[in-house]
């Protein structure tokens, strides 16, 4: 059972997902005020969309798909995906090298049923793909209850999206903020207070 993948027979469904994670990659970069250089971690259930029991039920062409809709949103935009991996790989990332040059690299490459059809489907679409433990995202995306807090910056700020689900997983919003330090006699720059800024 642990290397069963399944395959969607009605191609509609496809489509209904592909155009739900568009509307909320726009909705995102919008609400985050998401720019170049900036990293959106994505935690992807295949078997929550379809309505399945998280992790029961991996679908690749799903995982393809909704791919392709958020990275048609971000990559015009110099927005990086960083993919979180499944348990089975303890939730790395799978991200393109250039979003992290420094980074300490990790050898593992992502399958539908070890680190997940969305992970898997990000390695085999970036250019230079890499496996991470460890990133601090500027915003995220968790679809069908994946848990992706420990990929975010410290401060996160849940979304209300207008679109709340990609098929039949409901999806979580968060984008980060700088902390406030200082107490109440601190000044704070009024530009940080709704995110990162574009500099």
């Amino acid at each position: 059972m642990a290397g069963i993948t399944y395959e969607i027979d009605d191609k509609s469904i496809l489509e209904q997902i592909q155009g739900d994670a568009k509307r909320i990659a726009e909705e995102l970069v919008e609400a985050a005020h998401l720019g170049k250089g900036q990293i959106v971690v994505i935690g992807c259930s295949t078997s929550e969309t379809l309505g399945q029991k998280l992790g029961s039920h991996s679908v690749p062409e799903a995982g393809k798909a909704i791919f392709e809709a958020l990275q048609g949103v971000f990559a015009p935009r110099g927005i990086y995906i960083a993919a979180q991996c499944c348990e089975h790989l303890n939730r790395a990332i799978i991200i393109e090298h250039e979003a992290v040059p420094n980074a300490d690299i990790v050898n593992v490459v992502p399958q539908p049923k070890a680190g997940g059809s969305f992970a898997t489907a990000c390695y085999k679409a970036f250019r230079n793909p890499v496996a991470i433990e460890h990133i601090r995202a500027d915003a995220g995306l968790d679809i069908g209850g994946t848990l992706i807090g420990m990929h975010l910056k410290e401060v996160a700020v849940p979304l209300r999206l207008l679109q709340k689900t990609i098929g039949q997983a409901s999806v979580i919003a968060a984008r980060t903020r700088p902390k406030f330090i200082g107490g109440e006699r601190a000044v704070y720059d009024e530009r940080l207070k709704d995110g990162y800024p574009k500099f």
